[in-house]
């Protein structure tokens, strides 16, 4: 290795030993993982009884009331690019005007879009025409300039979070603004505080800095709190170095090649936060507050969830410390475990009382997570699963199909028969029974990561993707599914996904 490998590597954070660590990755790979079954309803994922709602309800409002900390977690950092990939293109062709569905639909509704009077404002500014009159005129390009370049409103360069999402009553909230009176609906502390975190890209950070600081003023009047928002960045140590196909280490300049790790290297952003409850939720995902009903009803009920989950596993756990429990106790903790986290095929009826004891403490004493699923209504991909863990036991897991070995004739019988998607919608708890932080790096499975080819300036190049946040990089926590409804999850992954009634 070279003396500027070295200082390089100094630079960012990352040891010797890791970077090794990482270049063996890409020539390895990584293996499949062993599936049991799809998890399903009743057999992995609880669906929400009327009793269930009321007791987890009432959990979250003692919760409160007793003063316990929460903090909403938002992963904001992702650019709007691919959200208008079908305008870029547009933009690219040779085609003067809408062609193809998605364009037609997006002309044909422009004044439909939240961010429809900023678009004609510039427009004027730009070209001395509003934008009925440039489509009378047919001048559709130049409305796509003046939307996504950095000529006009540059959407196509800002992150998610700055774009403006919804109309409402005297004006239009921009995503992060969204976010903010989502929390004040369900993650207000018995102080009325709310807080909030967003992970945010560098370049990004003093524009989301500068709309929290416009904003929260007024939306803190508007629901009765007071906010509390915090920011981090993704840290260059999570960086991973990328490969030549050959394996060797690619280089630009003579110097080595780091990309981002994806969002599993946010787990060490999440390990920085302090809080009894967490919940996380994609900065896309957000709606206006006449559809937040659902939303903020089934938080509360992920949130109650997790809570009660969380004193049990602490009163078992402080009985373990003390000691060897009776066999009436230790069977009624192993119950806890196949019946509430689904930790089977676990051996505990062939071990002494002592080692019963030291089994249950280790698979209790870990972060936990309350994970809301969506019923699939389309192909079936990522999502909820019972998955073989390193030491034979099974377990829940959240999957991405690529760890799914599709040349498995029973994986892909299983495949078929998954019912549920993962719409990234949790309530973590990251303390132990005495109140103290677990180091959630330690919880992260590191073989199950993802290699993926890129083209990186004409050559093609292995890249790394570190264990998803909520894939691997939660492997090793116990996890709870719960059912929630398809209304509670509605994305923008396209421009046209914000004419959806949800976000009108």
């Amino acid at each position: 290795m070279e003396e500027k490998d070295i200082a390089l590597l100094a630079e960012k954070g990352i040891s010797q030993e890791r970077f090794e660590e990482q270049l063996q990755m890409l020539k390895d790979g990584f293996p499949y993982l062993r599936l049991e079954a799809p998890a399903t309803i009743g057999h992995g994922i609880t669906a929400v009884s009327p009793e269930m709602e009321a007791t987890a309800d009432r959990c979250w409002k003692e919760f409160l009331e007793a003063g316990g900390t929460v903090l909403k977690m938002v992963p904001a950092s992702g650019a709007a690019s691919r959200m208008f990939k079908d305008i870029f293109s547009f933009l690219n062709s040779k085609k003067n005007k809408p062609e193809d569905d998605f364009m037609t639909n997006f002309f044909n509704n422009i004044e439909d879009f939240a961010f429809f009077p900023l678009l004609n404002f510039m427009c004027v500014s730009l070209y001395g025409k509003s934008v009925d009159s440039m489509i009378k005129e047919k001048r559709y390009k130049e409305i796509a300039e003046a939307l996504i370049e950095k000529i006009g409103l540059n959407y196509g360069y800002l992150p998610k979070a700055l774009l403006s999402f919804h109309k409402v009553k005297g004006g239009i909230r921009t995503a992060i603004e969204e976010h903010l009176a989502e929390g004040a609906q369900y993650a207000a502390g018995k102080d009325k505080k709310v807080k909030v975190h967003f992970t945010v890209s560098p370049e990004h950070l003093p524009l989301a800095e500068m709309k929290v600081e416009e904003v929260k003023g007024h939306l803190g009047h508007q629901y009765g709190v007071v906010y509390e928002v915090t920011y981090s960045i993704q840290k260059p140590s999570t960086d991973t170095v990328a490969a030549n196909l050959d394996g060797s280490p690619y280089r630009e300049d003579g110097k080595l090649f780091f990309r981002p790790g994806g969002h599993g290297a946010l787990i060490e952003n999440l390990n920085d936060l302090n809080a009894d409850v967490i919940f996380i939720k994609n900065i896309d995902n957000v709606v206006p507050d006449t559809y937040r009903e659902s939303t903020i009803r089934y938080k509360k009920i992920l949130g109650g969830v997790l809570v009660a989950t969380k004193q049990k596993i602490d009163e078992y756990c402080k009985r373990l410390d003390k000691g060897t429990p009776s066999g009436e106790e230790l069977k009624e903790m192993i119950s806890f475990l196949r019946n509430v986290l689904y930790i089977t095929n676990d051996m505990t009826d062939k071990m002494t009382p002592e080692d019963q004891a030291a089994y249950i403490f280790s698979k209790l004493n870990r972060p936990l997570r309350v994970c809301g699923m969506v019923k699939n209504e389309g192909e079936p991909g990522g999502g909820p699963w019972l998955v073989y863990h390193g030491d034979g036991t099974v377990c829940p897991q959240i999957l991405e199909s690529t760890q799914i070995d599709m040349n498995d004739k029973r994986s892909k019988e299983m495949l078929k028969e998954a019912s549920h998607f993962n719409p990234v919608d949790l309530a973590v708890a990251t303390k132990n029974y005495k109140g103290e932080k677990f180091n959630l790096p330690d919880f992260v499975d590191k073989s199950t990561g993802f290699i993926s080819e890129k083209s990186r300036e004409g050559v093609e190049i292995k890249a790394l993707e570190l264990p998803g946040l909520w894939n691997g990089a939660m492997s090793d926590w116990n996890t709870i599914f719960i059912e929630v409804p398809a209304d509670t999850f509605n994305p923008v992954k396209t421009v046209n996904d914000l004419l959806r009634e949800a976000h009108q």
